[in-house]
């Protein structure tokens, strides 16, 4: 590489910072013992630990970080292992509401004991069938039974004799007919044998009779009557009485073929008293249903419904397996808050307790509960249920449909649980912050912020962890082993995906796509163990998979249709560099920027701004490059030009400040007249006094350059200029740094303005700025006698047209 004056030259060892094999101290992964711990995430291991010992009211933990940071999978971890150390909760069931059948009861049994429950009342059904149908078969029942009745049919016949003979004394018979009891006169006559006997008046004797004889007949007709009516009265009393001690008498017998089991029910189960009210009121219901029982023994395949005998297992624990930590990847408001199922019966929609099915906050009630904070505000209703859940400490399992259907739905209303749960909300920064704007509720309910990093400090202590983070990786992917080249190139790799020779990145799922297929490969080559060269093969692999729009970029620069010089000298024309990321893929490209400057009042302009191709950033930039000319040149004279600058055959949209200072120098080169050497390419931000400041992506920005000058030819003169701030980014591509220390490329860092222009022009600075100034300068002066040129030639003209 041709030495040249201004900035300076980075030696070969800053371009890429390579992991020193031999402070590794192992042969093979095989000897490393698996990581336990989470490496790199202090800050957000240390607020979830705290969040997990907090018991209060809002200590939930929102979890921030990029995807593939880890943040999942180790949130997962970390509550899986506090769960098990835990009491595991309660179970719930829902059962029948004899006294309210549309809101059924919630009950809670210690862990494991809900499944027992269900089984325990499944098998009882069966056997009060059985029971209740022996109990009502035996003799005692048909004999007590009869007795009753015997015992009815006896005071009625007395009551009726009774009635007949009084009925008698009045000269009256008591006739039954269909139409009720009828009183009839009697009369005496003598029989033929002399003797007196009654017989029935007939109607026309009756008829016969004088008004006076007929109405007093009548009253003694009425006085029967009643006395019949009243006897019909305590007959019907006594029947009354009679149904009320067979149901008696059926109760206790069905009480006691039935307590027995129940009892035993009681004994086993019975630990709340909630439970305990339930079995009694069951009990009362058989008792009162017990033919139901009996039909359903004598006839098996007969429709009778036992469901409200029946229990609904709700929500079941585990009593060896700790609380519950629920993952809910779909939270829908029905899977997060339960709901109530129906089914079509010949056209009806239909159901019961049974159909009430728990949702993530049943599950995981009593634990932990983790959800993914873009999906949740995705589904709609949500985030209200989530906060209202937090809020109120209660679950209510509500069909959305009672609430949003034009017409209201009537539904089962099942009795809410008492809600106790942590919630981990795992989200990115972006969501965390709008949250926190948006909804004054948030950080009332999510107090504790595990915010995940996406770097650590690159050290030895690092190093070692990142190499058994690797040894646990191939254990659990059941990869080949890593021998030490293969984790050092692994880990130079994370320093270049976080951009910093110093730091190494966390996003350990593209970490962990780098070791699969660096295993995948070496399988494929036969090898037994992985090297550094399988690991750059997976890498290159990996990049060819995504670079085809960069390839055909780079066809169209190779083919000549985008043009770009990286040889001689050209006056208002630099090679600036820019990044297309493409999330999964980013690389950069060189863009030619070109500027021509004239006499003139309108300043800098930049083409692109003016067809509105460029974002607020770039437009910043723009006004800090007029901001700048103005401060060097235009503190004892006008700024007078105007410039137009812009980048070539670029038709997308452009943002970023990062060419604000390639700008600068082709509009220096413009102005002073001096030419810019093409073999250049420049990046790097400015400030209004001139500093040079950092940028991004100045790896891809290095090697999308530097494959155009490969295509082109290498000529030694070649070679990248940079800000001096981003030397600690550089972990840059191996031919880059063979080209380098075959002297046939370059890369230079500057400070500012001044360090550049001399590096691009190899002419000192104090000469470019006195070129630019004497230019400057002669288009004031030569712009003020033009003005007063012209306003002479006005004023002749104006006195011409007097005359």
């Amino acid at each position: 590489m041709a030495k040249h004056s201004g900035g300076k030259q980075i030696s070969l060892e800053q371009l890429r910072k390579k992991t020193d094999i031999r402070s590794l101290g192992f042969s093979t992964t095989e000897d490393l013992q698996p990581l336990q711990e989470f490496i790199g995430q202090k800050r957000a291991v240390s607020a979830i630990s705290f969040g997990l010992e907090v018991e209060s009211k809002g200590y939930n933990i929102f979890v921030l970080g990029n995807p593939g940071s880890g943040r999942t999978t180790y949130s997962l971890e970390r509550l899986r292992s506090a769960a098990a150390k835990r009491a595991a909760p309660d179970d719930w069931v829902y059962v029948y509401n004899f006294d309210d059948p549309g809101q059924p009861l919630a009950i809670n049994l210690p862990a494991g004991k809900g499944k027992a429950l269900g089984a325990a009342f499944d098998e009882l059904l069966e056997e009060l069938k059985i029971s209740i149908s022996k109990a009502f078969e035996k003799s005692q029942y048909e004999d007590a039974k009869a007795q009753l009745v015997k015992e009815f049919q006896e005071e009625v016949n007395q009551l009726m004799e009774e009635v007949k003979a009084w009925a008698a004394e009045k000269e009256f018979s008591l006739k039954r007919t269909p139409q009720g009891f009828v009183n009839i006169p009697l009369t005496e006559e003598e029989g033929e044998n002399g003797e007196k006997m009654k017989r029935e008046i007939q109607q026309e004797e009756f008829e016969a009779l004088s008004d006076e004889d007929q109405k007093s007949w009548q009253k003694k007709s009425e006085e029967v009557s009643q006395k019949t009516l009243d006897t019909l009265r305590k007959i019907r009393d006594l029947e009354k009485g009679l149904k009320e001690r067979i149901v008696k008498l059926e109760a206790e017998i069905c009480r006691n073929a039935i307590t027995p089991y129940l009892q035993d029910v009681k004994e086993k189960f019975g630990t709340t008293e909630i439970l305990c009210s339930w079995i009694d009121a069951l009990t009362e219901d058989i008792i009162d249903n017990f033919s139901i029982f009996v039909a359903a023994a004598k006839d098996e395949n007969a429709d009778i419904d036992f469901t409200r005998y029946t229990v609904n297992v709700f929500v079941c624990n585990d009593p060896e397996h700790g609380s519950p930590v629920i993952w809910e990847t779909n939270p829908t408001y029905y899977n997060l808050s339960g709901k109530v199922e129906y089914e079509s019966r010949q056209g009806y929609l239909y159901t019961d307790f049974r159909k009430i099915v728990p949702g993530a906050f049943q599950k995981a009630n009593g634990g932990f509960l983790v959800l993914d904070a873009e999906k949740v505000l995705l589904n709609f209703m949500s985030w209200e249920a989530l906060k209202r859940v937090l809020r109120t400490g209660e679950a209510n399992i509500e069909n959305l449909g009672e609430q949003y259907g034009a017409v209201p739905v009537s539904s089962l209303r099942p009795q809410p649980l008492p809600i106790r749960l942590k919630v981990v909300m795992v989200g990115t920064p972006y969501l965390y912050a709008l949250l926190q704007y948006y909804d004054p509720e948030f950080l009332k309910m999510f107090k504790i912020k595990a915010d995940f990093d996406t770097d650590m400090l690159r050290t030895a202590e690092t190093e070692q962890q990142m190499a058994r983070f690797i040894a646990t990786c191939l254990k659990r992917e059941n990869g080949l082993p890593f021998d030490a080249s293969g984790v050092a190139e692994v880990i130079d790799w994370s320093s270049r995906i976080s951009d910093d020779q110093e730091r190494i990145s966390t996003e350990f799922n593209k970490i962990t796509e780098v070791i699969v297929e660096s295993s995948a490969w070496a399988k494929a080559d036969g090898a037994s163990l992985v090297t550094g060269r399988h690991v750059q093969k997976a890498v290159e692999e990996k990049k060819f998979r995504s670079n085809l729009i960069q390839e055909r970029i780079a066809r169209a620069y190779e083919d000549g249709v985008i043009r770009i010089d990286t040889s001689g000298e050209i006056v208002g024309q630099i090679n600036g560099l820019s990044v297309v990321d493409l999330m999964d893929y980013r690389f950069g490209h060189p863009s030619r920027i070109t500027a021509n400057v004239y006499m003139g009042q309108e300043g800098v302009v930049n083409i692109e701004r003016e067809v509105k191709l460029t974002g607020p950033i770039h437009n910043k930039g723009l006004l800090i490059l007029t901001s700048y000319l103005g401060r060097k040149y235009a503190q004892d004279m006008p700024l007078s030009l105007s410039a137009r600058i812009t980048f070539e055959q670029m038709y997308g949209g452009i943002e970023g400040d990062s060419a604000s200072s390639t700008e600068l120098y082709c509009l220096l080169s413009a102005l002073s007249g001096v030419p810019l050497k093409q073999g250049f390419a420049v990046t790097g931000s400015v400030d209004q006094f001139g500093n040079i400041q950092p940028i991004g992506g100045v790896n891809e920005k290095i090697e999308g350059f530097f494959q155009y000058c490969e295509h082109r030819g290498l000529t030694g003169e070649q070679g990248v200029i940079i800000p001096v701030q981003n030397v600690r980014h550089l972990m840059l591509e191996e031919k880059i740094l063979e080209a380098v220390k075959d002297g046939m490329f370059g890369v230079f860092s500057v400070k500012t303005i001044d360090e550049g222009i001399e590096l691009l022009t190899g002419v000192s600075p104090s000469t470019i700025h006195r070129k630019v100034k004497n230019r400057l300068k002669k288009w004031m002066k030569e712009g003020a006698k033009l003005k007063k040129k012209y306003k002479l030639e006005a004023e002749e003209d104006e006195n011409d047209g007097e005359e």
